[in-house]
């Protein structure tokens, strides 16, 4: 679903974007926690194309609306800078050549190499149009960076970006410990 700052909110089924061209992106991607993993390939649609062919000329999003906010299934939300958006950044669904697992995003996934992980949303089914930057929750709790550029070090709104390095760093082995009991609740419940 595509609404907020919009002329007409619609409604795409993913079928819809089988009349656009597939990408294939390989890119590092970048945790704000200081991990990276280098040369994942990702492939789907490129945002610009899905804007371009089917969000622009349906939804018509106002000239206001300068913040795109994506809304996962799960409720994660997180909103992106249109600026922001680039020729790698991608409507993902697939991962080194395969459907995108539960555990990567399936179905469909934004893909934003340029913007730390928390700028790349999983399991994305809705898109709202606004004209000034909202929080997620996940963003609130972490004085996350709002733009989050990887070139830039923007990790966080108050710090300098080096300096998050060493108290993320301290974070990984948390933060892997609870992906890992969430990937074995999801394989429980399948």
């Amino acid at each position: 679903m595509i609404h907020g700052l919009v002329e007409k909110p619609v409604t795409f089924e993913l079928a819809a974007l089988g009349v656009l061209p597939r990408h294939e992106v390989i890119a590092d991607f970048h945790c704000v926690t200081t991990w990276t993993r280098a040369g994942v390939r990702w492939g789907g649609y490129r945002l610009e194309d899905v804007m371009n062919t089917l969000v622009l000329p349906q939804a018509r999003p106002q000239q206001a609306a300068r913040y795109m906010r994506f809304v996962s299934l799960d409720g994660y939300e997180v909103c992106i800078d249109r600026r922001d958006v680039d020729a790698e950044t991608l409507l993902a669904d697939q991962l080194n050549g395969e459907p995108l697992s539960l555990e990567h995003g399936a179905p469909l996934r934004l893909v934003a190499p340029a913007l730390y992980g928390y700028k790349n949303p999983k399991h994305v089914n809705r898109v709202e149009f606004l004209a000034s930057y909202r929080r997620g929750r996940a963003e609130r709790q972490t004085l996350a960076h709002p733009r989050a550029r990887v070139a830039y070090e923007e990790r966080g709104r108050i710090l300098p970006g080096w300096l998050y390095r060493y108290a993320y760093r301290a974070l990984i082995p948390l933060t892997l410990a609870s992906y890992a009991r969430a990937a074995r609740i999801v394989e429980r419940q399948s």
